[in-house]
């Protein structure tokens, strides 16, 4: 399982790069400046975030991700919400992360009260973006598909110090079951079942929200690949439109669903999420990392790989060997 788990990591990391330097501009911004991007690029200086990266350096979904596992290898893969907010403060401060628009907005609200020792509880209920679902892909690399409502409550554990509502709840659930499911299955339309089959038990976890249905946005997603399957443009651009793309959960969640779902390749996922517009890192991070599940490390282009330790200096070997060993032994039942 070793090589999946890496897949998953390597995949994360290599669509949040892909899709950094156009990251929150419109559709018809990215294809007027860029035309279609078919390789890593460095960060575009008239981006107001990405400008600040090279071609191949990933951005704070990965970042926290690591962090995260920094702080779950820590404290055994039992989540300490003030270890892990401790851990991505600490991240941030180092990559002045407050200062150069690189958190998202419920994080960075989430971790300032944190930092002056406030409460952030009343404001993470009413979050809807998708801070919790950009990180965990790894979180899903910990469990088996039979596990559904324990990787439910640990990504509800693991998200709490920023995003409490159901539907950031239930879009991080959904990622991380649709990684365990690649993994295990490696088949596409078991991963959108799986997916799907968290949705419900996991929007009972957090406070509720006046968001629209993942679950019908995502089999939307899923019918918009199907009936375009012949042809790239056209399905980008109807999910674009009808799904969405911006940094909301309830669009971001579903259209990398819907990518993975049409990809099921690291290449190719990563590419399409780069050229889909909106928040293209984050739903490049979610979706690649699916596929990269599904796939393995040893079935990713070695140029992929190589460029993304040289460009963020980072190997990915012992949060593989650290989440392996965990890996459908972590039985998580406190009350979240």
């Amino acid at each position: 399982m070793k090589d999946k788990i890496l897949g998953a990591l390597y995949g994360m990391a290599i669509g949040d790069a892909m899709g950094m330097p156009p990251e929150l501009w419109s559709r018809k911004r990215c294809m007027e400046h860029y035309g279609v991007i078919t390789d890593f690029l460095d960060g575009c200086p008239e981006n107001i975030i990405s400008y600040q990266y090279k071609a191949g350096q990933f951005t704070d979904d990965t970042s926290q991700a690591l962090t995260i596992l920094d702080s779950l290898i820590e404290t055994d893969f039992v989540p300490d919400s003030q270890s892990i907010a401790t851990h991505i403060l600490e991240w941030a401060e180092k990559e002045n992360a407050f200062e150069n628009n690189i958190l998202g907005p419920t994080s960075k609200v989430a971790l300032k009260l944190f930092q002056e020792g406030k409460s952030a509880k009343e404001f993470s209920d009413e979050a809807v973006s998708n801070g919790a679902a950009m990180r965990i892909a790894p979180i899903g690399t910990l469990f088996t598909t039979e596990q559904k409502e324990e990787l439910c409550r640990y990504v509800a554990a693991v998200s709490c110090v920023t995003h409490t509502s159901d539907i950031t709840i239930a879009g991080a659930s959904m990622i991380a079951m649709a990684v365990a499911s690649a993994m295990e299955f490696q088949d596409r339309e078991k991963m959108i079942e799986d997916a799907l089959s968290v949705t419900e038990y996991a929007m009972e976890l957090g406070a509720s929200t006046p968001s629209p249905s993942l679950s019908a946005r995502t089999m939307l997603g899923v019918k918009l690949a199907e009936k375009y399957k012949d042809d790239e443009t056209a399905f980008l651009e109807n999910l674009y439109n009808l799904v969405g793309a911006g940094v909301n959960t309830s669009e971001s969640v579903p259209a990398a669903l819907a990518i993975a779902y049409y990809g099921f390749d690291v290449k190719k996922c990563a590419l399409l999420c780069a050229n889909l517009g909106g928040d293209t890192d984050t739903i490049g991070a979610m979706a690649t990392a699916i596929c990269g599940a599904a796939q393995g490390m040893k079935k990713i282009p070695e140029e992929y790989v190589s460029l993304i330790q040289k460009a963020n200096q980072v190997d990915f070997e012992h949060y593989a060997d650290a989440i392996e060993e965990k890996r459908g032994r972590i039985s998580w039942e406190k009350d979240v």
